[in-house]
């Protein structure tokens, strides 16, 4: 797969994974979704459903280490940032040779690494982030879609990102 093409998959993801309401019950439910999956195939992961500001879920599995709860909060604040997914961030930014730190950001509280996606809600925008960290960051960002995928009743096979 391309940068071009992943970039590409990547904001069709975005446009169709949009829920038509979300509020803390629904934030619940896609928490633990996301760790129904992990647990059944044994990842040590951490997950996170954050609303803005006030986290809805947060999980570390056997496996997961402290340094999971940073990465999520990094991500998360790239996503919160842009309003985009912290892998479609940092391909950008591959893509453009450039890093965090080009555009004023600090390494230290954001990183474009996969596994954040953002909460959309139609006619309102992101109104949070859901964040797995432990896997490889595609693995991570492939996660996140699936569980997504799996709430909204959209196709997972037709939106997951190729193996590389």
């Amino acid at each position: 797969m391309t940068i071009d093409q992943d970039l590409k998959d990547i904001a069709e993801q975005e446009e169709i994974l949009h829920f038509d309401h979300f509020d803390l019950r629904s934030g619940w439910r896609l928490g633990k979704h996301l760790r129904d999956m992990a647990v059944e195939r044994g990842l040590g992961v951490a997950i996170d459903v954050t609303l803005h500001s006030m986290p809805v879920f947060y999980a570390a599995l056997p496996g997961s280490s402290p340094d999971n709860a940073n990465w999520i909060r990094r991500k998360r604040n790239l996503v919160l940032r842009y309003f985009k997914s912290s892998y479609a961030c940092g391909l950008q930014l591959k893509k453009q040779g450039k890093t965090v730190a080009d555009n004023g950001l600090s390494d230290a509280d954001f990183a474009p690494h996969g596994g954040s996606f953002p909460i959309n809600v139609r006619g309102t925008g992101c109104i949070g982030a859901v964040t797995v960290s432990g896997l490889p960051q595609r693995e991570d960002h492939n996660m996140v879609v699936e569980a997504l995928s799996a709430l909204l009743g959209k196709d997972h096979e037709g939106l997951k990102l190729q193996a590389e």
